[in-house]
């Protein structure tokens, strides 16, 4: 069964990092819109009988995404694909896993089915907001890591942080697994959010006094967890050079103002997310292309997946 590598226009960048660590062309697609907007998706090449990923995060805008992902996976199975799995390197909707009050959709379930719906078989995706969210899919999830791939780039950095910070309990496990990753205590900030641009916090749980804090996440957003968290951690005598490893970083709202104003010496994202990078905030991006490619490779052949699978 060939392998075949299609990409929508979420992430090109990652796509073709993609395609070149699996030693492939990405296929021929045309993705258009017609003149009253609506969008236009033709698969170019004979993709019958094969093995066929997409990959597509549902980056903003998320809509748009998630539909050229939903067309193309409709392309592929009405051209005969034999298999047809959705690589999300970044899945929107992760955060709408559950009803807060009581009147509102669950998101992430809603998507979860259109995937399957529209054809899908698999789904692919790099450190979900909530590893629970498996529960919503009724098609198989492999949920991969990125702490091997952020953790090998903080190794190259001059100074070694001296303690990692959750900086809500959303984050707790994933800030055990890097304690335990660096071989240095764990600390909490205990956060309650109030906005979709607003949090507060409510004291610290572990000694950050006198250490190098690095605040790990699965995202950052509009940088207002990581901004709360830092002010608990000076607040708490940390030393004032700190250090953030988040998966995604989609620097939306004023999130570049905000952490452009904080002691932040390094900030480390992957490239799950493909966006400009920000002028008044240094940021160092590390590919998780060799990742993707290595899940898809193994997937194709039928290997295990559990060296690369996120097990917080």
């Amino acid at each position: 069964m060939r392998l075949i590598l299609l990409a929508g226009l979420g992430n090109l960048p990652l796509a073709q990092g993609v395609a070149r660590a699996l030693g492939v062309s990405l296929a021929d697609c045309e993705l258009s819109r017609f003149p009253d907007g609506e969008m236009h998706v033709e698969v170019r090449e004979t993709v019958r009988d094969a093995d066929v990923y997409l990959l597509q995060p549902t980056v903003p805008p998320i809509e748009a995404n998630l539909l050229q992902l939903l067309l193309l996976a409709d392309a592929c199975r009405r051209s005969g694909a034999m298999r047809v799995t959705a690589v999300m390197p970044y899945f929107g909707y992760a955060r709408q896993d559950r009803r807060a009050t009581g009147r509102e959709a669950v998101g992430a379930r809603v998507i979860a089915e259109t995937l399957r719906s529209a054809g899908i078989d698999r789904v692919v995706a790099v450190h979900l907001h909530a590893a629970g969210l498996e529960a919503v899919f009724s098609v198989p999830l492999e949920h991969l890591s990125a702490t091997p791939v952020l953790s090998a780039a903080l190794a190259s950095l001059p100074h070694a942080p001296g303690v990692v910070v959750a900086p809500d309990a959303g984050a707790i496990k994933l800030a055990q697994h890097w304690a335990k990753v660096l071989n240095i205590p764990a600390a909490v900030v205990h956060k309650i959010r109030i906005g979709g641009d607003m949090v507060e916090t409510h004291g610290l749980a572990g000694e950050v006094r006198g250490r190098r804090p690095l605040i790990v996440d699965d995202m950052i957003s509009t940088g207002g967890t990581v901004a709360a968290a830092i002010a608990v951690l000076l607040e708490a005598g940390a030393v004032p050079e700190v250090m953030v490893a988040a998966t995604h970083g989609l620097f939306v709202g004023s999130a570049v103002k905000r952490l452009a104003a904080l002691p932040i010496t390094h900030l480390l994202v992957t490239d799950t997310v493909s966006t400009t990078a920000p002028v008044d905030l240094t940021v160092q991006r590390v590919s998780v292309a060799p990742l993707v490619a290595d899940a898809i490779t193994r997937l194709h052949r039928g290997h295990s997946l559990s060296d690369l699978i996120l097990h917080v």
